[in-house]
Parts: C-alpha cells; structure tokens; sequence
C-alpha cells in the first residue's frame, strides 16, 4: 500500500484538466501526490491537527487496516487543516487522481454536502467518518454515539461537584458550531445539566473547536463571575479543557479545586487527571472506529457490501436512513485510566508516565 498526502491548491482550470501537483508526504495535507494507480484507491479525507487524535491515532489505524486487508489498495490520504474550502479541493483533486470511495470527516459538515454530490456525480461511495453529513446521499456513517457522550461528560461533572451541585454555577465550552457532533454533544449535556439543578452561568459555541478560543471564553467567564463563583467547566473535549486551564491558573485559580470535563482521552488530558488538573475525559475506541471504517471503505471500493455483522444503526440524516456503525464512548478517570486506554494498549505507560507524572502513576497503579 502506498500512502500518499497532499491538498493541491490549483487554479480551477488545472483541476478541470485533471493535472494534480505532487508534493511531499508531510502529513498536514498540503501538497498532493501522483503514483502508478495500481490496486484500488481510497480517499481519507481528515478535516484538522489541533485535536491530537486524527494524526496520531486516526490516520494510522486507518492506513495499517487498508494495509491489512488490501495490500494493494492506495490510501490517499489529506488533512484540511480546519479549512472547508482546502478540503473542496482536497476531495475533488481525490475524485480526479480517481479513488472509488470518500472516507470524509468534514470540516464543515453543511458545505460538505457540496462534496458528496461531487462524488456522486461520479459514482463514488462515501462514507461519513466521525462527524455526520446532513441533508446528503452518503452511503455509511461510522462514529460514536455522540448524545450519549455529552450525557456521559455531564454526568461526570455533576459526580465531580459532590452530592449537592443544585445552585452551584458552571461554565459550559461546546465544540465548533459548524460540526454536528459538538451539537450532540451540547444535546446530551443539557439533557443532564438542565434538570440537575446547577446554574449554567455562561456558555459558549467554540469555533474550530480552538484550545486558545477556550482560553479567552475562560477569561470572559472569570471576569464576569468572579473566581470564586465557579464550580466546574464542562468542556466538550482535552483540548479546549487545556484553554480552560490555562485561563483559570492566569487568574490564580487552582484547576484541581473544581471539576472539569475534557473529551478525546489525549496524553495531557490524562497527564492533567493524573495530577487532579482535570476530573475526566471520553475514551473513544479510536482505533476500532479506523479499523471498521477502513473495512467499509475496502469493501466499498471493491464494489461489495461491508461484512454484515459491522453495521449496528441507520441514522437518519435528513436524506435517508444511513446504514451506521455506532461505538460506545467511556468516561476516564484517575481511577480507570490503567483499566481503560492502558489495558486496550491506546497507549504504552511510557508515553503517560514521563518526568513530573511518574509518582502520579505509580500511584494510580499505571506501570
């Protein structure tokens, strides 16, 4: 298999001639590559690398399944950068160098629609990777069950403010308001925190999903309420809890004095949990999400139907119901961080335990 990055930034003419740019395979999709076009070829399409997950976990896992199953097979691979239109480009140079399915995470789910129709215009099966497309012919969704995980973040918090949160004020930080998984996950949260009794006293949509956004939504919160008001932060993933933090230890706040969530299950989330910076984050079986996707998609291109036993959901998308593989996220904490992405082998101790977290390891049975 051969691995193949790019995102070609060509005039329109170019594309219509069909002449794609080669560059260097330097993971951030900005450049494409060429190749001899043996074996079937498939399109992974991811939409950003400030979330650490889809460069270190996402893409390989994908490409070692592909590998696997179809050595012959060619994933061109590209990374959007958090830009919809690069990522226009980056599927239509992947419809003209001619892969037969689109693996799409979309950066922005409602422009995405523009590329579906682009795919299907030529025949090409796509599937929905992670965030879903609406209003739009695609073929399969493959993703977590994402109300449940705003739920779950939710419910987390409120464990973490003790037997009586009723009263006490929060702040929530949601995902990127152009992704429909951020709006699950808001879901899910309201339908905990609402009838909790605690005072969501701000909220905020983050665009991108940008830890530094977090950071100031953080520092507008604390200077409006004080910072002795605040009783936890509900963040709809690692990243921005990392902004959250880094706002709250600005203004003198101790982070281990207040529950916040985080989502994604990153190395400093969980370093952060060891210390008592963060409470929790969602373990999302990352892998397993790659690995089944990459078997649609093998099949996909192959013209046949994924192995039946892999769909468990249709998800109504506003255009169909969508033959769907949904997993099960999991809250960790300190004390199931060694039950959870350790014992799955997500990650070696090694990478958890290093300098100032080692003592914080060992103490939580890791190592």
């Amino acid at each position: 298999m051969r691995t193949e990055t790019f995102a070609c930034a060509l005039a329109a003419a170019i594309l219509a001639a069909g002449v794609i740019a080669c560059g260097d395979d330097d993971g951030d999709g900005g450049d494409g590559g060429g190749g001899d076009g043996g074996g079937k070829q498939i399109a992974l399409l991811l939409p950003e690398t400030k979330t650490a997950r889809y460069e270190a976990h996402d893409r390989p896992a994908f490409e070692a399944e592909v590998e696997r199953l179809c050595p012959e097979c060619e994933v061109i691979y590209a990374n959007a950068s958090q830009d919809a239109n690069k990522q226009q480009t980056q599927a239509e140079a992947a419809i003209t160098k001619g892969a037969e399915v689109l693996v799409l995470d979309a950066v922005d789910a409602e422009s995405a629609t523009v590329m579906v129709e682009r795919a299907k215009q030529s025949d090409i099966p796509v599937l929905a990777y992670d965030r879903l497309i609406s209003d739009a012919d695609i073929d399969y969704y493959v993703s977590f069950d994402n109300v449940r995980q705003g739920r779950l973040q939710a419910g987390s918090l409120l464990d973490g403010l003790g037997s009586k949160p009723a009263g006490e004020s929060i702040v929530m930080i949601n995902g990127s308001p152009t992704d429909p998984s951020a709006g699950d996950y808001k879901q899910g949260a309201h339908e905990v925190l609402d009838k909790s009794g605690v005072e969501i006293a701000r909220e905020y949509d983050t665009p991108d999903w940008s830890p530094d956004k977090a950071q100031l939504e953080m520092e507008q919160a604390i200077t409006a309420l004080g910072k002795d008001k605040l009783a936890g932060v509900y963040s709809a993933n690692d990243g921005m809890a990392g902004g959250a933090i880094a706002a709250l230890k600005s203004a003198g706040v101790d982070p281990s004095s207040i529950p916040i969530t985080g989502g994604d299950a990153e190395v400093a989330a969980l370093q952060r949990i060891l210390i008592g910076e963060q409470y929790s984050t969602i373990y999302l079986t990352i892998r397993k999400q790659a690995q089944v996707s990459a078997e649609i998609a093998v099949a996909a291109a192959k013209g046949a139907d994924p192995p039946g036993q892999l769909l468990n959901a249709k998800v109504d998308n506003g255009s169909g119901e969508v033959p769907s593989v949904l997993l099960t996220p999991v809250v960790v904490t300190k004390e199931n961080i060694a039950d959870t992405v350790i014992e799955d082998g997500f990650y070696e101790p090694s990478e958890i335990c290093s300098g100032e977290f080692a003592k914080a390891c060992t103490d939580a049975g890791i190592g």
